[in-house]
């Protein structure tokens, strides 16, 4: 198809109580607007459909019934008939055969996949009146691929049953909920008023409305950041470009400008950006040869040495609707059931898009969708459904779903792999060197890291060792870096905090005399103090502060306790602790530790929360106060030799003390670890047994909705025939009365149906006749021969036809027809009376 040939390809999904809804789409759609419409509905594939009859009433466009491999033309209505699944490949559109017995209960998302990977930005997605969640995968395959989205909201055309167009609606991916009289027009504005259908503004960063400048790129990035929690200043700046120009297309707005206008005015607007920013396109085992090389080198090597006790622990954020989790979810079952006593499997897959994470946790996609997956996987890991797949319960079961933000929210821990594929790209490089500190964090020593065949760890090659270069799998290194977690960052701020940068942020002033004259009473008589985070890492340091602090050996740290002298480590930890975790203030009064010159010095510990704004990151002041004159070492021991056995009666009467309560402890605590073991046991069983009653009424609720759609579809089809056979009846009794035809219907008893007006002259037939012998009524001529006769025509199904001579002196013949119902079950004869001339 050559592109001045291309033109939008409308697809538009519904069932039950979508006639009204078809019915308003096409009265509102431009006659003159050349694009081709493809109509996909739940059909039982054991009933004829009348669909196309029906949709001809509603449109000038051409309709008709798609055959298979017929050309997808401009201006044509196709319907998708009973019994087949659609699909469409270089605009030719596919049928294929449903297996006897059964149906597709997904047809829409189904079409929706192929159509977006066959004709991408110039297909349009159209959600009708329907039931089941069908269309929300297709709905989004459309928006990966560039293409426009809409869903019908209601009005009195319906929704009638508004599943489907709510169930697309949730996922986020609509672009535009609209009445369904009002749909046309807006496609038809969006393909001819925004772009040339071969030139995506969709996706083309490098239009007009792709020029924008830093000063507003940071205005829209605050408002995302203000409205919806996450910043996308790390954000690629040519995919965010990108997404950016499309949401401005789409929504009709002049320029970037205008578009910043109604960021600040519509709320609305805002999350419609962040839906389209957080697109990704996946599929299942995308680069394949990546997938085989991670069940090579690193599956095996997960469950060496694990026992049934054990938990392999998986990481894979951004997972977006599932088909990466899915996929190592099957390398790792795989391996699993080739060892005797394999360890659990638990998968944690997160993503800050709660809607596709919905996607995900149903585990239900198009056959398409598995284009990468071996015909023996599917039959081994899926439950088919002609052309839908259902990811099955075991694989489901080793798979948690939760939002999560891998930027904001802090990371799980004591992972052996993290699987974070295709996220880095999206990120600029600051936010790349958030993450991978994180990510490095969060795996156990010795851990493994897969990600994207276009991203790198090239800048943190001392956290990683490279295990397989060509597919981008690393190895954590056993390396300890004091890492910011992001529960730690104010919402301004992403990275590590470097040595001294608390001090760096306050700036230079200039010092009034009063300023100065404080600052220098501050330096000479204030206590030694130090400023660290929640984390106990030192971001200010005091004058004077070197007697309580000395360099640590090894790797630099900036971990306040590690640096404090040896006398004082234990003592800072507990009270930084205790301090950290209420968020109060804590002190230890009657420290003694060691000077390097031997003297020994009391002090106190205090450690206080600072007074900060609500958006800043905690912080909290470390105050070592000398209670003291250090004192000489040997008028030291002269005190202790009289204090020490007094003290050690002390410390021992303690300890017993301390033992009695530690064994009380561990008592309680074994009683309530039974008790939990045994409540977790519970609440396991109920878990399954909800799981399998969720499971049951799905089925159930899938089954009504079925049975719903066809008496939907049985009940049009009976509208019609009634209308069709009024239509007859109507013709019919206008002929007859032109005609002047005397005839009368007779039932298999020659009771009397109906008759002409003519008739009734003959005969004096009045309406309250109908079901009377005609044999009762007096004629103008004999009628005994009437029943033989007529049970001859019926059983031999031939006309009969005679001439008699009448009893007022003139002639008449009579013909007598068989009838028939549907053409095969005779129902009677018709009886014709012409009078001829005397």
């Amino acid at each position: 198809m050559t592109t001045q040939d291309r033109f939008p390809i409308i697809g538009i999904g519904a069932s039950a109580g979508g006639i009204e809804a078809m019915r308003a789409f096409f009265n509102g759609f431009p006659q003159s607007f050349d694009a081709a419409v493809i109509v996909v509905t739940h059909l039982n594939p054991e009933r004829e459909s009348l669909l196309t009859e029906v949709l001809a009433r509603f449109t000038a466009l051409k309709v008709e019934s798609i055959i298979d491999g017929v050309l997808v033309q401009p201006r044509h209505v196709y319907v998708m008939p009973p019994g087949v699944t659609l699909g469409i490949q270089d605009a030719r559109l596919i049928t294929t055969p449903l297996p006897p017995g059964t149906r597709e209960t997904k047809p829409v998302d189904i079409f929706f996949t192929k159509l977006a990977l066959d004709q991408g930005e110039r297909v349009v997605g159209v959600i009708l009146s329907g039931g089941d969640g069908d269309g929300a995968i297709g709905v989004k395959a459309i928006r990966e691929h560039g293409g426009l989205t809409l869903a019908q909201v209601g009005d009195e055309d319906g929704p009638e049953t508004p599943d489907m167009p709510f169930s697309a609606m949730r996922t986020g991916y609509i672009d535009f909920g609209l009445r369904a009289s009002e749909m046309g027009a807006r496609i038809a504005e969006s393909y001819l008023g925004n772009r040339e259908p071969s030139q995506s503004g969709f996706d083309n960063a490098d239009s007009a409305d792709a020029t924008v400048s830093e000063d507003l790129l940071a205005d829209i990035y605050a408002i995302l950041r203000r409205q919806v929690g996450h910043d996308f200043a790390g954000y690629k700046p040519s995919t965010f470009l990108r997404r950016l120009s499309r949401r401005i297309s789409v929504s009709g707005s002049a320029g970037p400008q205008a578009y910043l206008d109604l960021l600040r005015a519509n709320s609305a607007e805002v999350a419609a950006l962040f839906r389209d920013l957080l697109i990704g396109v996946t599929k299942f085992f995308r680069d394949a040869a990546a997938f085989d090389a991670l069940a090579a080198l690193v599956i095996p090597l997960l469950f060496e040495g694990r026992g049934p006790d054990e938990t392999i622990r998986v990481w894979v954020p951004a997972c977006s609707t599932g088909e990466e989790v899915y996929s190592i979810a099957i390398l790792l079952r795989e391996h699993a059931d080739t060892l005797p006593n394999p360890p659990r499997i638990q998968i944690f897959a997160t993503d800050i898009d709660e809607r596709s994470l919905t996607v995900a946790r149903l585990g239900r996609y198009p056959r398409a969708y598995l284009d990468a997956v071996s015909p023996e996987r599917i039959a081994r890991h899926f439950v088919s459904e002609a052309e839908s797949v259902v990811i099955s319960k075991k694989l489901r079961d080793m798979c948690t779903f939760s939002p999560h933000s891998v930027l904001r929210d802090p990371p799980f821990s004591r992972l052996d792999l993290v699987s974070c594929r295709n996220l880095l790209i999206y990120l600029g490089l600051a936010a790349q060197e958030q993450v991978l500190p994180i990510l490095h964090y969060a795996l156990r020593p010795s851990g493994y890291l897969f990600i994207g065949m276009a991203e790198n760890v090239t800048r943190f090659e001392n956290l990683f060792a490279t295990v397989e270069k060509k597919h981008r799998i690393f190895q954590a290194r056993n390396t300890i870096r004091p890492v910011r977690l992001p529960s730690m960052l104010d919402p301004d701020r992403t990275g590590i905090l470097a040595a001294g940068e608390g001090r760096r942020r306050s700036g230079t002033t200039h010092a009034t005399l009063r300023q100065v004259v404080e600052a220098e009473i501050l330096i000479t008589f204030s206590p030694p103090h130090a400023v660290v985070t929640r984390s106990g890492e030192a971001v200010h340091y005091s004058p004077r502060i070197g007697d309580y602090l000395e360099i640590a050996s090894g790797q630099p740290t900036q971990d306040l306790a590690a640096m404090a002298r040896r006398g004082l480590r234990l003592e800072l930890r507990t009270v930084l602790s205790e301090a950290i975790e209420g968020n109060r203030l804590a002190v230890r009064d009657n420290l003694e530790y060691t000077l390097p010159d031997g003297r020994i010095r009391k002090l106190s510990l205090i450690v206080k929360p600072l007074a900060m704004t609500a958006e800043a990151e905690p912080l909290f002041l470390v105050v070592f106060d000398d209670a003291a004159s250090p004192i000489d070492p040997t008028l030291r021991r002269a005190q202790m030799n009289g204090e020490q056995n007094e003290e050690i009666a002390r410390l021992e009467r303690e300890l017993t003390d301390a033992r009695e309560r530690m064994q009380a402890i561990v008592e309680e605590y074994e009683t309530s670890l039974e008790e939990l073991k045994s409540s977790n046991e519970e609440m396991h069983s109920v878990n399954e047994e909800a799981q399998s009653a969720n499971e049951e009424l799905e089925a159930s609720k899938e089954e009504v909705q079925s049975i719903n759609e066809e008496l939907h579809t049985v009940n049009t089809e009976l509208n019609l025939k009634i209308e069709l056979m009024d239509q007859m009846s109507d013709d019919q009794e206008a002929l007859f009365e032109s005609t002047e035809l005397a005839s009368v219907f007779l039932d298999k008893s020659l009771r009397i149906r109906s008759f002409t007006r003519a008739a009734a002259d003959i005969f004096n037939i009045v309406p309250s006749d109908h079901g009377r012998l005609l044999s009762n009524f007096s004629a103008p001529f004999s009628l005994v021969w009437l029943p033989d006769e007529a049970y001859r025509v019926m059983v031999e199904r031939q006309t009969s036809e005679r001439t008699i001579d009448g009893l007022d002196g003139a002639r008449y013949r009579i013909r007598l027809t068989a009838t028939a119902r549907r053409g095969v079950e005779v129902s009677g004869v018709v009886a014709n009376f012409v009078k001829l001339a005397e």
